[in-house]
């Protein structure tokens, strides 16, 4: 018989190994699936893993990308990680990012087209308003009446979209875009642009936003009594309220600064690779953030690190579509074969598999 104990104390091996195995079966089983639909897995992993970064013919173009990509996911996922700590699972980050882009862009756009250097300031401020304000419907629909942030955070996503549509159809619409959908172009108005600060790296804004998250969030749980106070909260609520912890203060800060982030994430987008508001802006960075997050065991330097590897996935993915003709449905159940084994194996941390024999009868 196959049984499961729980382990006395979780295991700190399993816990640093479960990332790793979880990558490498879903290699795995990613390229059982690349097999089924009829295409090379080994070409399909190498396209995906190794040819955007090492591949002379596609480097020039994927590397910068990998920073472009991977600066959203890390800044969503450093926010999500601090709720998750604590017990608040905020999922509607894809709601507050598209919330943060729409605040951010109606802000330049109203600027425009004056050449104005507080412009992109006042964008930066309002987009993570727009992702605070987002995030407070859920926070406080728990605080005062105890509805799931989960449920809420979640189905506030797709009002989000429906409202993202509006504008691009409606008060955000470029009135010199001959009845097409989509607003004017941010990142061909300077004030308001997020541009490459350095030519041919990728780097902008939104991932300078994105590495001081990381710092600020590795400082504020090592370092800071909130910090602290996170962790004990997620890991004994109990104690955290004799230790004084107010629970629905934490909610409403945790979900703040999620909130926050994830609209910073929105409006630096918005305001550099996407450039405009369109119908289908969103790119689904909100719900990848959630396995990044889990990927880098909640843990800023580790969400760096995952971030950086789901960028390269979702370039690579790209890639494999483009050379390989792989359909996006199986990128995408690629990407989610990820959080499937890291949460599978990450059982084996808290629990041991025992083989017993039964006696006979």
């Amino acid at each position: 018989m196959i049984r499961l104990e729980r382990r006395p104390t979780p295991s700190r091996a399993w816990a640093a190994a479960t990332p790793v195995l979880a990558v490498v079966l879903t290699m795995l089983a990613g390229g059982l699936m690349f097999a089924a639909l009829g295409k090379d897995p080994v070409a399909a992993i190498r396209t995906i893993f190794w040819d955007p970064l090492f591949n002379p013919q596609f480097a020039a173009y994927s590397r910068p990308q990998l920073l472009v990509k991977a600066g959203p996911l890390i800044l969503i996922a450093v926010g999500l990680s601090l709720g998750f700590r604590a017990g608040v699972w905020n999922i509607g980050a894809e709601g507050q990012y598209i919330a943060g882009a729409i605040c951010g862009a109606a802000v330049g756009l109203a600027f425009y087209p004056a050449d104005l250097w507080l412009v992109f300031p006042l964008m930066v401020i309002a987009g993570a308003a727009g992702g605070i304000l987002w995030a407070m419907i859920p926070a406080l629909l728990r605080v005062r009446f105890g509805t799931s942030e989960i449920l809420v955070s979640l189905l506030l996503v797709y009002v989000a979209q429906n409202m993202l549509a509006a504008m691009a159809l409606g008060a955000l619409r470029n009135p010199e875009g001959g009845g097409f959908p989509g607003s004017r172009n941010l990142s061909q108005y300077p004030a308001a642009a997020n541009p490459e600060l350095i030519a041919g790296t990728g780097l902008h804004w939104g991932v300078v936003a994105a590495l001081v998250a990381v710092v600020g969030a590795q400082w504020l749980l090592g370092r800071h009594i909130l910090g602290f106070q996170i962790r004990l909260a997620g890991q004994a609520p109990r104690a955290a309220r004799f230790a004084g912890v107010r629970p629905d203060r934490l909610v409403v800060l945790c979900m703040g600064i999620s909130g926050a982030l994830a609209g910073l994430a929105g409006l630096f987008e918005v305001a550099g690779p996407a450039g405009q508001i369109s119908i289908d802006f969103n790119a689904g960075y909100g719900f990848t953030a959630i396995i990044v997050a889990f990927l880098g065991r909640l843990n800023p330097l580790g969400i760096l690190a995952a971030g950086l590897l789901m960028a390269l996935t979702y370039i690579g993915g790209e890639l494999a579509q483009f050379m390989l003709g792989l359909p996006a449905a199986a990128i995408q159940a690629f990407q989610g074969m990820l959080l499937f084994f890291l949460l599978a194996l990450d059982l084996l941390s808290n629990w041991r598999v025992r083989l017993t024999v039964g006696r006979a009868a």
